[in-house]
């Protein structure tokens, strides 16, 4: 009966994996077939990336997408470990709500956010430009980072902030040459985390980002719309790679507690 039990088990894992997964895997192989129209038989050929490769407007959407989700990590990873560092360590009034009010953010449809940013920014009278669209993108990143760091900084064992403060130290000294050493896979972690999520945001870059800028998920998003080429596929394999990449490896560094 156990024996029964575990093969279904697998058998409905995999059957899982197959609807997360097979259309993915689909996509992936017809970058690498020759014909223009997923005809079969199957035929190797690496032409659709070559295409790519002199495709501007994709590549400069790119370029695009990889600054502003760099300087979206740097700032975002910043600002969240400072926050994160400030609920660990202090105690002040209306702590407990703050922590409350980090996962909305998260929970919300980020078609929502964006709307709503767009009206703030409207009511503000500040014009869609590079600012508001890195201000939409650390906004949604920010709890992520403080979720994460707040678990680096509750696994960190304050005795050794405690002995560095009792021998002098100020309290910058101390994060500086106790703290800061020890949370740096979590600010790693942070930081390829919020990098695939502002990479991979297409909502928030579609409302906020000025005219004439375009990011790589937007930039696929109109070339759909225009007529679908296999080049979209070779593109969304290296996206699909490279984000996996920055998940698994920033994921070993991610232990939410409760």
């Amino acid at each position: 009966m156990s024996r029964a039990i575990s093969t279904i088990a697998s058998l409905y894992a995999l059957l899982i994996l197959v609807f997360l997964y097979g259309p993915l895997v689909v996509m992936i192989i017809m970058g690498f077939n020759r014909s223009p129209f997923y005809e079969l038989p199957f035929q190797y050929d690496l032409i659709w990336f070559q295409k790519l490769s002199t495709n501007e407007r994709i590549l400069t959407a790119t370029r695009n997408s990889i600054v502003l989700a760099f300087a979206v990590s740097i700032l975002a990873t910043f600002l969240g470990t400072l926050a994160a560092w400030a609920m660990s360590r202090y105690h002040f009034r209306g702590k407990n709500i703050l922590r409350i009010l980090i996962i909305p953010p998260i929970t919300i449809p980020w078609l929502i956010l964006a709307v709503a940013l767009l009206l703030m920014f409207y009511w503000l009278k500040i014009p869609r430009s590079l600012f508001t669209l890195v201000v939409g993108h650390v906004g949604v990143s920010l709890p992520y980072v403080i979720l994460i760091m707040s678990t680096r900084f509750q696994g960190l064992d304050s005795s050794l902030e405690e002995a560095a403060r009792s021998l002098g130290a100020g309290p910058f000294t101390t994060f500086q040459r106790i703290t800061l050493p020890l949370i740096i896979p979590g600010l790693v972690a942070s930081f390829m985390f919020t990098f695939a999520v502002s990479f991979d945001n297409f909502t928030l870059s579609h409302f906020l980002a000025p005219q004439g800028v375009s990011t790589l998920p937007v930039e696929i998003y109109t070339s759909i719309r225009k007529g679908f080429t296999p080049e979209i596929n070779a593109i969304s394999a290296i996206v699909f790679f490279f984000s996996a990449i920055l998940v698994l490896f920033s994921s070993r560094e991610i232990k939410f507690v409760g």
